[in-house]
C-alpha cells in the first residue's frame, strides 16, 4: 500500500512539474514575442502580406497559414465571425508557413490569382473544396484547377504567374519569419504580437476580445 502510495505521489509531482514548466515557456515566450512586437514588428507583417479588415483596427490578428491545412480551413469562416461581430476592430493579416507537402505550389496559386484581384474569393474555395484535391487519406492536388476556375480567374495567367520570383521571395521571408516567431504547426495565431498559446476556437475568441477590451476601453 505504502509503494502505491509513494507512486501516486511521484506521479502528482511530475504533473505538477510539468505544468509549471509549461506555464514557464509559455511566460517566456509571450516575454520573448512581445519584445518582437515593439522592436520588430515587420516579423509580423510584412508590406506584402494579404490584409483583410480596416487598416485603421487597433487589434492585428495574425494567422500564419497554409491552404491544405485543414485546421486553417475550418478556423476560416470562425475568424471572420469574430471579425463580423466586431466591425472596423479587427484587421486580419496572413502569413505562410507551408508545412503540407506541395503546399508552396498552393501558396503560388493562391498569390497568382491575387493578381487578378480574386485573392480572397481564391482562398475560400481552396478551403471549401480542399477535402477533394487535398485529402490526406487521397491528396490529388491536380483536382486543385478545377476549382480554381470557380474564382473566376484567367487560369492560364495563374499558371504563368505563378513562378514569379516575387512570390518566392514572399515565401522565403514567411518561413523565415515563421522560424522567428517559433510557429511549428498551422494555424499560428497572434494578435498584437501576443501568440495563442493554449489552441482552440474558445481560446483565440478569449484573446482576441481581451485585445479588443483593452484598445477599445468602454
Amino acid at each position: 500500500m505504502r509503494k502505491q502510495y509513494l507512486v501516486a505521489a511521484a506521479g502528482l509531482l511530475l504533473g505538477l512539474l510539468f505544468i509549471i514548466a509549461t506555464h514557464v515557456y509559455q511566460t517566456q515566450q509571450a516575454q520573448k514575442l512581445d519584445f518582437l512586437a515593439r522592436e520588430d514588428a515587420e516579423v509580423f507583417v510584412r508590406p506584402h502580406s494579404p490584409t483583410l479588415g480596416s487598416p485603421d483596427a487597433r487589434v492585428t490578428l495574425v494567422e500564419f497559414m497554409d491552404p491544405a491545412c485543414e485546421t486553417c480551413a475550418a478556423f476560416s469562416p470562425f475568424v471572420k465571425k469574430l471579425m463580423d461581430d466586431n466591425p472596423g476592430k479587427i484587421r486580419l493579416v496572413l502569413r505562410y508557413a507551408p508545412f503540407h507537402d506541395g503546399a508552396d505550389d498552393f501558396v503560388r496559386i493562391l498569390e497568382a490569382a491575387g493578381n487578378q484581384g480574386k485573392y480572397w474569393e481564391t482562398l475560400d474555395i481552396m478551403y471549401q473544396s480542399q477535402g477533394h484535391w487535398a485529402s490526406h487519406q487521397n491528396p490529388q492536388p491536380h483536382l486543385l484547377w478545377d476549382f480554381v476556375a470557380m474564382a473566376e480567374v484567367d487560369l492560364d495567367m495563374v499558371r504563368n504567374d505563378m513562378n514569379e520570383a516575387r512570390i518566392q521571395r514572399i515565401l522565403e521571408q514567411d518561413i523565415a519569419d515563421a522560424r522567428a516567431l517559433n510557429v511549428t504547426k498551422t494555424p499560428g495565431f497572434f494578435v498584437n504580437g501576443k501568440p495563442l498559446t493554449t489552441f482552440g476556437f474558445k481560446q483565440l475568441q478569449q484573446l482576441v476580445e481581451s485585445e479588443i477590451a483593452r484598445m477599445y476601453p468602454q
